[in-house]
């Protein structure tokens, strides 16, 4: 006879307690290009120079950041804020690189040409 052969117990399930069951959350700490879509794939003009390695070379520090942050957080807020300071970070990097390739010739300020009909 084992110790749990009497033993029953009754379990109440509660919608919250079904969702939880039913749609397990998993974080990451980079959610992929999909859910960036500040993050610049392919060098700017085919240009891969000094600023796209300096780019992406920035782009990876940041994730490295995030994942220690993700790590260090004990509240939500916590984690709230480090997501947030990874999206500036994605931006200013992003920035910082179109504005060289800017500068550089390969991306031109737009023209609209309005055309009567």
């Amino acid at each position: 006879m084992t110790l749990f052969s009497k033993c029953t117990a009754s379990v109440i399930i509660t919608p919250a307690l079904l969702a939880a069951v039913a749609l397990p959350t998993v974080t990451f700490a980079h959610p992929g290009p999909e859910a960036h879509p500040a993050i610049i794939e392919t060098p700017i003009a085919g240009k891969d120079n000094n600023y796209w390695y300096d780019y992406r070379s920035d782009l990876e520090e940041a994730e490295i950041e995030l994942r220690k942050d993700l790590r260090r957080a004990k509240t939500a807020q916590d984690e709230r804020e480090a997501r947030s300071e990874y999206r500036r970070e994605l931006a200013d990097a992003r920035k910082d690189y179109t504005k060289e390739m800017r500068e550089l010739g390969y991306i031109g300020r737009g023209e609209v040409e309005v055309l009567d009909r």
